[in-house]
């Protein structure tokens, strides 16, 4: 055990002699396809998941931007891609001008992007492209003295959708911050937060936990408007507003896939209106310009033979493996789950079968099913009780067991969306 432990601190002491020397925080970020930092150094396969393998202070504003942070820093951490793999993955940690440091949270923010630029290490400092929600959630974060860890969760291939490597990364994104230490107590607590998009990588980080970090003791995880069937997902969003999700999805979920990758471009029409160059325009474009592009398509209409594209047994496999919740453990980590009960694009039930299962296992649950509002308006309506519940389990003094489940109507905003 001494030589294997010695072995370990030898591959780290050796990425680390690659890795020295920060850029000047206040330069200019560099998008992650052109910025050398955000590629792993090459012993990284040799070390564990949560290993820091490069830390900077993060470059551009982002210390001014949020005025509750005293310091900004980048994190280039070891984890495991979908497929069980090493790879790594990029995390933005933002310390908190006053604390006690006992409490850490892992925030995920919903980018759903198969474009690596727009990863949230990179694009939290274009505040035009992140909601003013997610910018207030991380202020009031560090207002209440959390350390607050942002991580680019889909990992340098942006894999949006591969369900397990989304979840491994955003394991390891706490393991690393617990790892470096910064000024985090021993007994720090930590917990997670992610709404649609960020909740999809927070549901799969606590049904992996168990088997994959059982050296972790979250105190909880919050997630709102849970995407807990993509199959579902995908044939509800077709020719709406949020059809833009369906290129992204189709292509991060094969990103992990090389055959269903090679299968699913095959069957991309080649001219007409709907056509591969089209298809493949998202692969440069934000959610927010994916939306606005694609909107009320039918997506299908970019395949030759339409919806029958997904009864691959290669589309399948992927999907299968990734895009639905529940399959691979129960989650020990008390639990808030919102969402609202007309959720236009997720559908009630399908979270409804995923809180049932879990509940039958001895899972620690509260439930909300809110009466009004759709998709975007329960993130702001949830928004106020998600951060109270977590400050009670970061604060030691949550008590609840077993499952709760209940409607409620809570109309911070009844927009239908």
């Amino acid at each position: 055990m001494l030589l294997l432990h010695i072995s370990r601190i030898n591959v780290l002491l050796a990425i680390a002699s690659v890795v020295t020397g920060a850029p000047n925080p206040s330069s200019a970020p560099v998008p992650p396809s052109q910025d050398p930092w955000y590629s792993a150094p090459k012993e990284f396969p040799s070390a564990s998941p949560g290993d820091v393998l490069r830390i900077r202070q993060a470059p551009g504003n982002l210390t001014t931007s949020f005025g509750n942070a005293s310091a900004v820093y980048n994190i280039l951490y070891r984890t495991t891609d979908a497929r069980y793999r090493p790879s790594w993955a990029v995390t933005t940690v933002f310390v908190p001008k006053k604390s006690d440091g006992k409490a850490l949270l892992s925030y995920q923010i919903p980018y759903n992007s198969v474009d690596v630029d727009a990863s949230p290490s990179y694009d939290l400092n274009n505040p035009a492209s992140a909601t003013g929600l997610v910018l207030d959630d991380i202020q009031t974060a560090l207002s209440l003295g959390w350390y607050v860890s942002v991580p680019d969760f889909e990992g340098p291939l942006a894999s949006f959708v591969s369900g397990v490597g989304e979840g491994h990364a955003t394991i390891d994104n706490v393991r690393a911050v617990l790892n470096h230490g910064f000024d985090l107590a021993e007994d720090a607590k930590y917990a997670m937060w992610g709404y649609s998009g960020g909740s999809l990588a927070s549901e799969w980080a606590a049904e992996l936990q168990v088997q994959y970090a059982p050296e972790l003791d979250f105190a909880g995880a919050a997630m709102g408007g849970l995407p807990s069937n993509f199959t579902s997902i995908f044939s509800a969003i077709e020719g709406t507003m949020w059809a833009g999700l369906l290129p992204g999805g189709l292509l991060g979920i094969t990103s992990q896939y090389p055959k269903a990758r090679a299968y699913l471009l095959s069957e991309l029409k080649t001219d007409g209106p709907y056509n591969r160059t089209g298809f493949l325009a998202t692969e440069h474009m934000s959610i927010l310009e994916a939306f606005a592009f694609y909107s009320n398509q039918t997506i299908f209409s970019y395949f030759k033979n339409g919806q029958a594209v997904l009864d691959s047994p290669l589309i399948q496999r992927a999907l299968n493996e990734q895009s639905y919740m529940g399959y691979h453990g129960t989650p020990k980590m008390p639990m808030l789950i919102y969402k609202a009960v007309n959720d236009e694009l997720t559908a009630i039930e399908d979270t409804d079968e995923v809180v049932d299962r879990y509940c039958g296992v001895g899972a620690n649950i509260v439930y909300e099913r809110n009466t009004i509002g759709g998709h975007l308006a329960e993130e702001t309506n949830g928004d106020q009780r998600a951060l109270e519940w977590l400050a009670q389990v970061l604060g030691g003094t949550y008590h609840h067991s077993g499952c709760t489940i209940k409607d409620v109507a809570l109309n911070v905003t009844d927009a239908p969306l």
